[in-house]
């Protein structure tokens, strides 16, 4: 027997929310987003009934859905995806407790009907979504991300800074994460891959001593730019280290390279950094139409002058170092570019592309522990090295 738990017809910045246990796990075999006519069906058949909410944004077009929380494991977007009117959606974890699903839409739709059903003998849940075509006027009026106080509340579990005379503060970047799964070749992940990376550089400098290492995400989670820069900020970072490895359409790129911010120009790798990694807030969902633009501001092109050059000599001794510990090198393994990971103007930051995974041998040497150990042995070295030269540089300047 089926009831209805559920029928709303939802309007701008429709919300809904309501206590249930979670998780659920999606039925991949019943789930499906699919044409109707002119109209686009959304379908997920669900273990159990979960909290959700629904909303759309523009530019570009898109459908959000939030759930607290969906197991997403066994599916994947070729299984789901056969509708025409979509170009593109994604899944997987937001933030702690949410997961999110976004639709990239080939046209503007209105949201006219979403309803979740309830098998009650076995506890199972349907939720299915209906939209219709629209105007691009219509669409824009109604989209919009609905009021998160939640969202604003969550602080990110770190130890206390540490004092300016005590050790110094590495945070180490996992690239992407949740929603937002990065690069995808030969079996290899990069969200998955760098938040392994993370884990190993992290711990092998704990080990080390001398600097406290910790980490902006420690699970399959996305966490947004700006958010990654308030990680570091709360942890009192000293350093900022990115960590990406990419995939090109060919397999000739190979090897790691390390970026610094310049905001005056870049060559075309550098552009397509910036591009590929700062629309994943915007292709995860994020309404970022409310934010303002701090990076040119003159405080912070003050405090730059003093970390920018801090950043540019801890990339120089990482490229030395990988080169010494046998890591692969990229044929230009130092290069600039206008990247947003890297415009925080209170700590040293730079990002490694530590690999391409569209190069067999690249994806090789990074699919195992083993494999990444010089990556790892040549970090550790780097960060020793630029410790040590920093303090006795800052010892000279007192002077």
């Amino acid at each position: 027997m089926m009831r209805t738990a559920l029928v709303f017809i939802f309007c701008a910045n429709a919300l809904w929310a309501q206590e249930f246990s979670a998780l659920a796990r999606i039925d991949p075999a019943r789930s499906q987003v699919t044409d109707a006519g002119r109209a686009l069906q959304i379908d997920l058949h669900l273990s159990q009934t979960v909290p959700y909410r629904v909303f759309t944004l523009d530019e570009p077009l898109r459908l959000v859905l939030d759930f607290r929380e969906v197991d997403w494991s066994g599916i994947s977007r070729e299984q789901l995806l056969t509708a025409e009117a979509v170009t593109d959606l994604r899944f997987g974890g937001f933030r702690p407790g949410w997961s999110r699903m976004v639709v990239d839409l080939a046209v503007p739709m209105v949201l006219e009907t979403a309803g979740m059903t309830v098998d009650t003998s076995g506890g199972s849940a349907h939720l299915q979504l209906i939209l219709t075509p629209t105007d691009a006027d219509t669409f824009a009026q109604q989209a919009g991300a609905p009021p998160d106080n939640d969202w604003a509340n969550l602080a990110p579990s770190l130890p206390a800074p540490t004092p300016d005379d005590g050790p110094l503060t590495v945070v180490i970047d996992p690239g992407h994460g949740g929603i937002d799964p990065g690069a995808e070749r030969g079996g290899l992940i990069e969200a998955d891959l760098m938040l392994q990376l993370g884990i190993e550089v992290v711990e092998a400098l704990n080990r080390q001593g001398g600097v406290r290492a910790i980490l902006t995400r420690e699970s399959d989670l996305f966490v947004p730019l700006e958010e990654r820069m308030t990680i570091a900020r709360a942890a009192g970072a000293d350093l900022f280290i990115s960590l990406h490895a990419d995939a090109l359409e060919e397999d000739e790129a190979r090897g790691a390279s390390v970026y610094t911010l310049n905001a005056e120009g870049q060559d075309r790798a550098a552009q397509r950094m910036a591009e590929r990694h700062e629309r994943g807030d915007l292709l995860a969902g994020l309404d970022l139409s409310g934010t303002d633009d701090r990076v040119a501001t003159v405080l912070m092109d003050m405090a730059r002058a003093e970390t920018g050059p801090k950043g540019e000599r801890f990339a120089g001794t990482l490229v030395a170092a990988l080169r010494e510990n046998g890591a692969r090198l990229n044929s230009r393994p130092r290069r600039e570019g206008r990247l947003a990971v890297l415009s925080a103007a209170d700590f040293a930051s730079v990002l490694v592309e530590v690999g391409f995974l569209s190069s067999a041998g690249d994806r090789e040497q990074l699919r195992t522990a083993e494999g990444r150990a010089p990556i790892v042995a040549a970090l550790l070295q780097a960060v020793q090295h630029w410790v040590v030269d920093e303090a006795t540089r800052d010892a000279l300047i007192r002077q």
